[in-house]
């Protein structure tokens, strides 16, 4: 440690502060530093004051007010702006995150009662916007927020990231502040990726399954956990930072691709007598997700540590073509006004017509890539316009219905269909 050293008689040799240049008449004593650095007792005062203020900003920086908490319909709304149709899904969410503000917000009382926090998972097929409802709530959020990818995650020792790394990502987007840090969300993608591979997990260690889950539950309960503040693998020379994960919101999504058997065999083995077959005929099987438990999840491969560690589950539904229309042309940062305001910067009018929105919407079902495969096609269609408008003197296209039929055929779009 650094020693300072007090000097009370300097009456041989002249000094002066440091930083407001007084000798030592003028004030009662010196504190010396390094190189022959001095600061007066007035300064030292000075610079405690201006540290205790920085301090308490700080602290009431952290402290969200009632009324800037958007109410769950207010987060709805602002959701809707972005996303199409997925209604179950933005309430959970929206509902999630108010509590979480509440949280944070509440104070110490005499009947001992602390809110817990609530943990989310997401199910749903690919592209219907699981990570956009993520992307999205950022935006209205006055806390820091993170999105990470699960497939990345090995068990500690093994080629990969570290659980921790989460963490890492959110100290970053948190600028190293670790208080703030410890009230923030967390989204983790493709959870289902580190599902268990096989039934038998002692047969081969699963460095990137069920050991993962498992080095996931004590960030998902609350606990200290030692981060390398810049990612990586962990060495014991490594400087720490300890972050409590106890107020981290953590919303997990993931396709869980195949899980309509585990439901569908979970239903059908509830058939017993007249009455249960009655009930079968009445279940909506091109939306088996809706009909989705714990116990799915634990068939599919989640250990059922991490599952109660989740407790509340939400669907997204499927996108029909209403839904994949509205989404190319209605939302704020829809596809079309994309790529329109693309061509705006070169001053050029992009007009699409109905037909071709329409066989836009056919070819993404018939590829069953949902919205990704939107822009996917709509791409295919106009990337010879992109590359010859900019240098040409026309300033307006018209994408007609024969134009992207053509483009369509042409290109090798058949690496786009999932088998």
């Amino acid at each position: 440690m650094r020693r300072l050293y007090i000097i009370f008689n300097m009456a041989k040799t002249t000094k002066n502060c440091s930083f407001c240049g007084r000798t030592e008449t003028q004030i009662d004593f010196f504190i010396m530093g390094q190189n022959g650095a001095h600061i007066c007792n007035e300064c030292a005062l000075q610079a405690a004051e201006i540290v205790k203020e920085n301090s308490v900003s700080k602290t009431n920086a952290l402290k969200i007010k009632k009324e800037d908490v958007p109410k769950p319909v207010e987060i709805k709304e602002f959701l809707d702006q972005y996303v199409i149709g997925q209604n179950e899904a933005k309430k959970y969410l929206s509902v999630a995150v108010y509590n979480h503000y509440k949280r944070l917000m509440q104070e110490k009382t005499s009947d001992d009662v602390e809110i817990e926090k609530s943990n989310i998972i997401m199910v749903g097929y690919t592209g219907t916007g699981k990570t956009l409802l993520a992307r999205t709530i950022a935006k209205k959020l006055h806390v820091p927020f993170t999105i990470v990818d699960a497939t990345v995650l090995t068990e500690a020792g093994y080629v990969g990231e570290d659980i921790e790394s989460i963490l890492t990502r959110l100290l970053q987007v948190a600028d190293y502040d670790v208080k703030a840090a410890e009230r923030g969300i967390v989204f983790i993608d493709e959870i289902d990726k580190i599902a268990r591979k096989g039934d038998n997990p002692s047969i081969t260690r699963d460095v990137s399954g069920e050991g993962v889950q498992q080095g996931l539950l004590k960030l998902l309960e609350g606990s200290v956990v030692l981060v390398p503040p810049q990612g990586g693998r962990k060495h014991p020379d490594q400087k720490m930072i300890a972050v409590n994960t106890q107020n981290i919101l953590f919303i997990c999504g993931g396709a869980f691709d195949g899980i309509e058997k585990k439901i569908a065999s979970r239903l059908n083995t509830r058939v017993v007598g007249y009455n249960s077959i009655m009930e079968i005929e009445h279940i909506d099987k091109s939306n088996m997700l809706q009909y989705i438990a714990p116990q799915d999840l634990k068939s599919f491969g989640l250990i059922p540590e991490i599952i109660g560690r989740l407790p509340i589950l939400t669907y997204l539904e499927p996108l029909d073509r209403a839904a994949l229309k509205r989404i190319l042309t209605e939302p704020k940062n829809s596809i079309i006004k994309q790529y329109d305001k693309l061509f705006k910067m070169d001053q050029i009018e992009l007009i699409f017509e109905d037909e071709v929105l329409d066989y836009i919407v056919d070819k993404a079902i018939e590829f069953k890539l949902g919205a990704r495969g939107l822009r996917s096609i709509t791409e295919t269609i106009i990337m010879d316009k992109m590359y010859e408008m900019p240098t040409s003197q026309e300033k307006k296209l018209v994408i007609d219905i024969d134009y992207a039929k053509s483009k369509i055929e042409k290109a090798n779009i058949n690496k786009l269909k999932i088998a």
